[in-house]
């Protein structure tokens, strides 16, 4: 049996980067009552390492929402601060893991929202792994949480097509704006009890989205041309797909790659050598040629292929790996 809709429910809103703004703008939007906000303490950013506020709690104090920014999330005066808030449901939204003592106090659940469709891409970065893996559709889901890590019943889902030239930056736009819908069609159908959670069962071949570092994100040359370039999408535009430039005089730097090309030709230059010619930067590579028309070098902005070659010229016969 459902809940009287004419009850406006009490909300509690878990999140921390800009993914998570859009969806608490969504719920402000459709004059939900938001009684708390919880994101990460505000932490140290930039050259001076002042402390900076997520865009989370940002937004929040904009609207002037009751924020809270708990250092361990067991602590008991945290506890008995949403004890006190009388929720009825919680949203997490781009959230560390929640012990069980904080996501079992809403009288009708926590639920997160998670940009992939369950259970494939559990993990810290499904949007850049869904494009690193060539994806033709993604989405996002609505899921119950419990002890473990985006394993719980899912509740909604929603799909979208994904094409060739889709990156991790358009690609995280697009699934915010749905995944906020999203959550409203979840918190109606709690209210109205119509939603069925469906325990989740694993494919046979069970794609995971682990956090992104710096051995993860280093281009893996050895792989088909369509992989690479699928590689750079999914590192687009953070953090960025880097490899390895070697000059002939044994000088070693790193280069990040944002948007590339590939052509199928032949050719007689080894694997990994830089190619300069006709504004281009290109990379030889077994079935032809990487064409690299954003990137950026150490201490450079990012810039058009064209543009840095206004003002830098590369060492003959450098290598890529």
């Amino acid at each position: 049996m459902g809940i009287d809709p004419a009850i406006k429910p009490r909300i509690l809103f878990f999140g921390t980067p800009d993914f998570a703004v859009c969806c608490l703008q969504e719920l402000l939007a459709n004059d939900f009552s938001v009684v708390g906000v919880v994101t990460s303490p505000d932490r140290p950013a930039g050259r001076g390492k002042k402390l900076k506020a997520s865009a989370v709690k940002e937004f929040a104090m904009a609207k002037g929402l009751n924020v809270l920014q708990p250092t361990h999330l067991k602590a008991p005066s945290f506890v008995q601060s949403l004890q006190a808030l009388n929720s009825d449901v919680a949203v997490v939204v781009a959230f560390r893991m929640l012990p069980k003592i904080v996501w079992s106090l809403p009288k009708w659940g926590t639920f997160n929202l998670h940009a992939s469709l369950l259970p494939q891409y559990r993990g810290a970065a499904p949007i850049n792994w869904a494009l690193v893996n060539g994806e033709t559709e993604s989405g996002v889901t609505t899921f119950f949480i419990d002890e473990k890590i985006d394993t719980g019943a899912i509740l909604l889902q929603e799909k979208i097509q994904l094409n060739t030239t889709e990156t991790a930056g358009s690609l995280h736009n697009r699934l915010a704006i749905l995944g906020s819908k999203l959550i409203i069609k979840t918190i109606v159908g709690l209210q109205k009890g119509n939603l069925t959670p469906q325990a989740q069962t694993n494919p046979p071949k069970l794609l995971a989205a682990p956090k992104l570092d710096k051995e993860n994100t280093r281009i893996p040359w050895n792989k088909p041309l369509v992989a690479i370039q699928n590689f750079v999408r999914g590192m687009n535009p953070y953090p960025g797909a880097w490899c390895i430039l070697t000059t002939t005089e044994g000088e070693e730097f790193i280069m990040k790659l944002f948007e590339v090309e590939i052509f199928y030709v032949e050719h007689s230059y080894p694997t990994g050598t830089l190619v300069v010619e006709d504004k281009q930067i290109r990379i030889a590579h077994p079935e032809g040629w990487v064409n690299c028309t954003l990137l950026q070098l150490p201490n450079k902005r990012r810039m058009r292929a064209a543009d840095l070659l206004n003002g830098y010229r590369f060492h003959k016969k450098s290598l890529i790996n």
